[in-house]
């Protein structure tokens, strides 16, 4: 199955954020990522589930590299711990640190406007946490 063939997977919005997201899955410094359940339920999604594949969109929206997801959890954002915050590849130190980016993120203006308001973000707040392996390389003319 070729990249096109799969869901797409969009990391944060296009620019910058997306753009250090998929150079950290290329490198194989990221190899987690967290979504916010309640983006799931508005887009009318389901969670995905281990074995699943994704083809991960660069910002120009082209196919960057496939993923497969080896764990996906479903957990209050509380027990997101040391080691899953540091395998997100984005240089957090521990949760704490992950936790304040994260909620940053949940209640900016692109995913307030996407909801329809600004999601509450407390230690009960449902994320998806997924841990995947790069499944093939990035696709030609890709990163």
């Amino acid at each position: 199955m070729g990249h096109d063939d799969l869901p797409a997977l969009e990391l944060a919005f296009p620019g910058p954020e997306r753009d250090r997201g998929v150079a950290a899955i290329v490198s194989g410094r990221k190899t987690a990522l967290t979504g916010l359940l309640e983006i799931y339920e508005h887009a009318g999604e389901a969670v995905p589930v281990p074995g699943q594949r994704f083809s991960v969109l660069d910002s120009e929206g082209r196919p960057a590299v496939t993923i497969e997801l080896v764990d996906v959890r479903v957990v209050p954002i509380r027990e997101i711990d040391d080691d899953f915050a540091r395998a997100e590849g984005r240089g957090y130190s521990d949760a704490a640190e992950w936790r304040a980016a994260h909620e940053a993120f949940f209640r900016s203006d692109g995913v307030s406007e996407y909801l329809g308001h600004t999601p509450v973000i407390d230690d009960d707040t449902l994320v998806v946490a997924e841990r995947f392996r790069v499944a093939e390389p990035a696709a030609p003319g890709g990163r």
